[in-house]
């Protein structure tokens, strides 16, 4: 059921959803060099991994969890709704994760050898799970009403859980980013990640509280 406390508390988590966007966009265009996919740059392809995982991992999930608290229609809409935006979440990923491969590949590093690497990869396989297990439950409705109340409980617990695992993906991510870059103290970039970071964390933490006052 949507309440205004429920709505009230969404609006916060929209508000830190752009505003982390923002700033991020703000970092790579102006600090790190632009974004592009096909560039020889290795830096500018590096970049559409940070804004995809974050435009859809954490921004896209998160509207997708509050799409049953936030969209004033019949449950069966809502549920598309949350289906659909966690799917563009996961395409977007995929491509985000494409860009790190890629950069890698082109500056002759390993892949998958920090902790951001290994939670960013857990999160990724979890939440592709997680979407099929969904999708064939409760969209296909391919199990018993008495199998479905059952796994609801679990799939919302779960999906609060990823939504977290993303936001500390991007957390470390944005620490990694900072302590191999020639970022000093004080300067202007130091500044936009910590406020970018803080931002990413408030989104988090007010989705989770859409759910509490719903």
């Amino acid at each position: 059921m949507i309440t205004m406390g429920s709505l009230g508390i969404s609006g916060l988590a929209h508000l830190f959803g752009a505003l982390a966007f923002i700033l991020l966009l703000f970092w790579l265009l102006h600090f790190r060099q632009g974004i592009e996919y096909n560039s020889d740059n290795g830096s500018r392809v590096f970049n559409v991994h940070p804004l995809l995982m974050y435009s859809g991992f954490i921004f896209l999930a998160g509207e997708a969890m509050m799409a049953f608290q936030t969209i004033p229609s019949e449950r069966k809409v809502k549920k598309f709704v949350h289906m659909a935006l966690h799917l563009i979440a996961i395409i977007l990923g995929a491509i985000g994760l494409s860009a790190v491969f890629k950069y890698h590949n082109m500056i002759h590093i390993p892949h998958l050898y920090t902790l951001h690497s290994w939670i960013g990869i857990a999160t990724f396989c979890l939440v592709v799970l997680q979407w099929v297990i969904g999708f064939g439950v409760f969209m296909l409705q391919g199990a018993s009403a008495a199998t479905r109340a059952t796994v609801l409980p679990w799939h919302k617990v779960g999906g609060k859980a990823l939504l977290f695992m993303a936001v500390c993906a991007a957390e470390t991510g944005l620490v990694e980013k900072y302590n191999f870059s020639e970022l000093k103290p004080f300067q202007t970039q130091s500044y936009l990640v910590n406020f970018t970071g803080l931002a990413i964390l408030l989104f988090g933490v007010f989705v989770n509280f859409s759910f509490v006052l719903s």
